[in-house]
């Protein structure tokens, strides 16, 4: 959990300073932590990188106060989000947008806006949530290399979006449900580690294919039970599958997470076809 309150803390340290001079320098200090640890626990937890999502969200700042007050130039806008030049922020704008800031403003409403990622702090007060052993991000791939043999097992949540269309509290609030599901039913020894937005992995300290199918069993049985979100009952259901992680002479990120990104897409089409 403490990866996850780091994540929190950097996500709002870059919404607060979207108009200044921000580096990941910047925000690992503020964070007092490596630059490296929050790089790698950003691109991992959102698939993007620091620099990527800095620029979005400013060029979606930028993109509101365009619509809003039409009579403002461009250098005048780009300035405010830490651009020295006209020509700087178009690159910027169109890198995002693929379209001028000009072109933007003739229609701005054809085009849906970068949301910044939030999740909230009281959806986390969960001891249960706390008590399980801690491993650095940098630490998961050592891990996962000295339990060749072991079973991972893969969870993912059924029609995330849906949720999110009621509204983002209840998306959040689903994807913290959904890891709650998943490290309830992990063991003592057993390693919970997310890998997209709705995805997680239990990384098992067993070989033993009866303790997998237990596990995955306790996950699903929590299936269509409901969260509660501003007066509405929400089913949440999961995908589940257990597979063996046979390792290998190395150890690859891009390898690993597609490998994992697969297995849970072909549980999706299975279960789909059912």
């Amino acid at each position: 959990m403490e990866n996850l309150e780091l994540l929190i803390e950097a996500l709002e340290f870059i919404e607060k300073n979207l108009a200044s001079t921000m580096k990941t320098e910047s925000i690992s200090s503020h964070l007092h932590c490596s630059k490296s640890t929050i790089e790698k626990l950003f691109k991992y937890v959102n698939n993007i990188s620091i620099r990527d999502y800095i620029i979005r969200r400013r060029m979606t700042k930028a993109s509101e106060e365009i619509s809003r007050n039409p009579e403002r130039s461009f250098l005048d806008i780009g300035m405010e989000y830490g651009y020295g030049s006209s020509e700087a922020f178009t690159r910027a704008f169109q890198s995002v947008w693929q379209v001028s800031p000009s072109e933007f403003r003739k229609n701005p409403s054809a085009f849906a806006l970068f949301p910044g990622y939030r999740i909230d702090r009281e959806l986390l007060e969960d001891k249960k949530m706390t008590d399980r052993k801690k491993v650095d991000i940098s630490e998961l791939y050592d891990c996962i290399k000295e339990r060749k043999g072991c079973f991972l097992i893969l969870g993912d949540i059924k029609g995330l979006i849906p949720i999110n269309e009621i509204s983002r509290k209840a998306g959040d609030l689903a994807i913290i449900t959904a890891m709650k599901r998943m490290e309830q039913a992990a063991g003592a020894e057993d390693i919970v580690f997310r890998i997209g937005g709705d995805e997680f992995v239990i990384l098992t300290n067993s070989s033993d294919e009866d303790y997998a199918k237990s596990t995955c069993e306790e996950i699903l049985s929590h299936n269509d039970e409901c969260i509660s979100c501003d007066g509405k009952e929400i089913p949440l259901t999961l995908y589940v599958k257990a597979v063996r992680y046979e390792g290998g002479t190395t150890l690859r990120y891009a390898d690993l997470f597609t490998m994992l990104h697969s297995e849970l897409s072909e549980e999706f089409k299975r279960q789909s076809s059912v």
